[in-house]
């Protein structure tokens, strides 16, 4: 007659999984800047959304961010817990597991897109399923861990924001979103690259090929300056082609200037704490750029709806 070892036997894993830790897979921060963008995108589009429609469009674009950001922390997970940035995520602490995390983001990805699609229009639950398919297969599984141009390319997905929301107030493309797009393309590798020269060890450390990784810091600094160069042209654009008004223009030529100073900035700091201070400080500002310039085509269209009342 056999025993039964009673230790031998696995019993299923109770998750410590809280609320928060949920939040925390979504990528507030990032989200916060998806929802701002795309908002941007609903606003400044022609024509008239229903407000519950216009609600709607921004919480599926928001869910879509956070399941983005939950299914690649499930497939980072193992290079999260060697990063100092990222080590206190959910899934390195032991919070959550990598398969609860995937059927999460999964769940969340499935029901923004439908949502989206059935309620708003398909154009936009395409788009959305598009940007959620791009920034967690080509970027997160096929860029990252492959090819120092992994935020170049993988930028995209964060650019495609305000063009969903375009697409979801319109039915339609145009010129507009894809101006957006261009100038939030554009502007994600000197942001994530600035960030990159500061935590260089971690991404190192992780195996990561982050351009300072791979090419150095000095060509990093030199990609930082050619990238805000065409960054802060692009910007500028929009104004003398007529798609946004002077508010516009006017703005995006002081931040324009603020960002190609701190750029140059860290092009020539390259030593000691004073190159380290150079690349937080243009880091820190990218953020404020891409705000204000974002909140900027806001103030342009309250602008011109009191003129119109005014007239």
């Amino acid at each position: 007659m056999s025993v039964v070892d009673h230790n031998a036997i696995e019993l299923p894993r109770i998750s410590e999984a809280e609320v928060g830790d949920y939040l925390a897979l979504l990528k507030p921060r990032v989200m916060s800047l998806v929802i701002f963008t795309a908002l941007v995108g609903l606003v400044i589009a022609p024509g008239h959304i229903h407000p519950i429609l216009a609600f709607t469009s921004i919480l599926c674009i928001a869910v879509g961010a956070g399941a983005s950001g939950a299914l690649n922390m499930a497939y980072e997970g193992d290079i999260d817990a060697l990063m100092s940035r990222t080590a206190n995520r959910p899934i390195p602490r032991g919070r959550i597991t990598r398969e609860e995390a995937t059927a999460f983001g999964l769940i969340l990805a499935f029901f923004s897109v439908m949502t989206l699609g059935i309620l708003v229009n398909w154009l936009a639950g395409g788009l959305l399923a598009f940007t959620i398919f791009f920034y967690v297969v080509i970027y997160t599984m096929l860029l990252k861990r492959w090819t120092a141009q992994n935020i170049v390319i993988g930028g995209a997905a964060g650019a495609l924001p305000p063009v969903v929301a375009w697409a979801a107030a319109t039915g339609s493309l145009s010129m507009e979103p894809v101006l957006l797009f261009l100038i939030i393309f554009f502007w994600t590798p000197p942001h994530f690259w600035a960030l990159a020269l500061f935590r260089s060890d971690d991404y190192a450390r992780a195996g990561i090929p982050m351009l300072p990784v791979v090419a150095g810091p000095d060509a990093t600094r030199l990609q930082i300056l050619l990238y805000t160069v065409v960054l802060v042209a692009i910007a500028v654009a929009p104004w003398p082609l007529g798609y946004f008004d002077a508010i516009y223009g006017i703005t995006s030529l002081v931040l324009g200037a603020g960002m190609m100073a701190l750029a140059i900035n860290v092009y020539r700091r390259r030593e000691g704490t004073e190159a380290l201070r150079a690349t937080r400080r243009l880091f820190a500002f990218s953020i404020l750029y891409l705000f204000a310039l974002f909140a900027t085509l806001l103030l342009e269209v309250v602008v011109r709806g009191v003129m119109a009342l005014i007239g």
